[in-house]
């Protein structure tokens, strides 16, 4: 079936030269000009993937990324034009995936949304179904793609559970960042690969794994992380 992606950004010719090598590759797209259209729009007709400009009038891309992350739980890139790493921390830390600082390439957006509509889910099918992963108090169920703290529900983006879900199959193996993208954004993926450590930061967080225990993601020194006892 072919797959939804959603363009938002005030550029409108950037955006439809991006929206015209989308669809050469073979995607539905949708263009929208500003932050309440775009919230709007994702409602009615719930995109596979939402490339969002940080820049937008009426709501920022922030505060658009945090509105989506409301109702679904489609891919999000992020895109910016201000260089300073807080920006991109930010997006992140409302639940985007990606992120792209402008000026953009259209054929490496294009080979990342591509990426990430490969990316291997770590749920197991209907007929493959396995226990919950315990790890003290905190249990993975990678059959419904739930993860519980103390019996009370965490709520996870699709990488944040990915990369959860990576560490917890393997928990006596210490994963590279390399390792880990191979793992949750595929293969293909290119691009600064201390993306893990924003991730695993905002799950350590969710977790309330703060850094005097690190109990569930244990970083592993000049290797990477691996997951811990409970």
């Amino acid at each position: 079936m072919c797959s939804l992606v959603m363009i938002v950004d005030d550029e409108q010719s950037l955006a439809k030269v991006v929206a015209t090598y989308l669809e050469r590759d073979g995607h539905q797209v949708e263009c929208v000009f500003d932050g309440p259209t775009a919230v709007a729009a994702a409602q009615l007709r719930p995109p596979d993937v939402v490339v969002l400009d940080l820049g937008l009038p009426g709501l920022d891309g922030i505060e658009v990324c945090r509105q989506l992350r409301t109702f679904t739980d489609c891919y999000v890139v992020m895109l910016t034009a201000r260089t300073g790493e807080i920006d991109k921390l930010l997006g992140l830390g409302v639940g985007a995936d990606d992120y792209l600082t402008k000026p953009i390439s259209p054929r490496e957006l294009v080979a990342r949304v591509r990426a990430m509509l490969r990316r291997p889910r770590h749920g197991a099918s209907a007929g493959d179904q396995q226990p919950p992963r315990r790890f003290g108090p905190l249990s993975i169920d990678v059959t419904a793609r739930e993860v519980h703290l103390h019996q009370r529900p965490v709520e996870l983006t699709r990488t944040e559970f990915d990369l959860l879900a990576a560490l917890s199959a393997r928990p006596r193996i210490a994963f590279s960042r390399r390792q880990l993208i191979e793992a949750v954004w595929g293969a293909g993926w290119v691009g600064d690969e201390h993306l893990v450590d924003v991730h695993i930061g905002h799950l350590r967080r969710k977790l309330d794994d703060g850094p005097a225990s690190h109990r569930f993601i244990r970083t592993v020194r000049g290797i990477g992380y691996r997951m811990g006892e409970g």
